[in-house]
């Protein structure tokens, strides 16, 4: 058995904030609106989706309990493509040794965290490609 792709659902109570953050600042492609939930492409089997609290099967997130984790090789064109667009973002791109990777910071909507991340290590970085 193996799945097939994989989805992380989000929950707001209202989808314009967030619809706008994927769709126009992250410039995701939206693969499927259901009205009350709407999902994006990552890359590949990776998805997000945003959902309607009122709809939905889970609660809205407390604030920082969750960090969306976006992975490539592209760290500093990601910083200034999210800077230039007005996102709030925590630090420049960063050299982390003890975790082996170079990344940054940034607060999305619904006081998601997000974190834009490179694997340093070719090893463990084939994995996320």
């Amino acid at each position: 058995m193996q799945f097939s792709s994989q989805i992380t659902f989000l929950y707001f109570e209202d989808l314009k904030e967030p619809a706008l953050f994927f769709e126009e600042t992250l410039e995701l492609e939206k693969v499927d609106d259901q009205g009350f939930a709407k999902i994006y492409r990552i890359s590949g089997g990776a998805f997000l989706g945003i959902v309607d609290v009122s709809q939905g099967y889970c609660k809205a997130a407390g604030e920082q309990n969750t960090l969306i984790t976006l992975v490539t090789e592209d760290v500093h064109q990601w910083y200034a493509h999210l800077k230039s667009r007005g996102v709030r973002i925590d630090a420049p791109p960063k050299l982390h040794a003890k975790a082996n990777v170079e990344c940054f910071f940034f607060q999305g909507p619904g006081g998601y965290a997000f974190e834009v991340q490179r694997f340093v290590n070719p090893d463990v970085s084939k994995y996320f490609q």
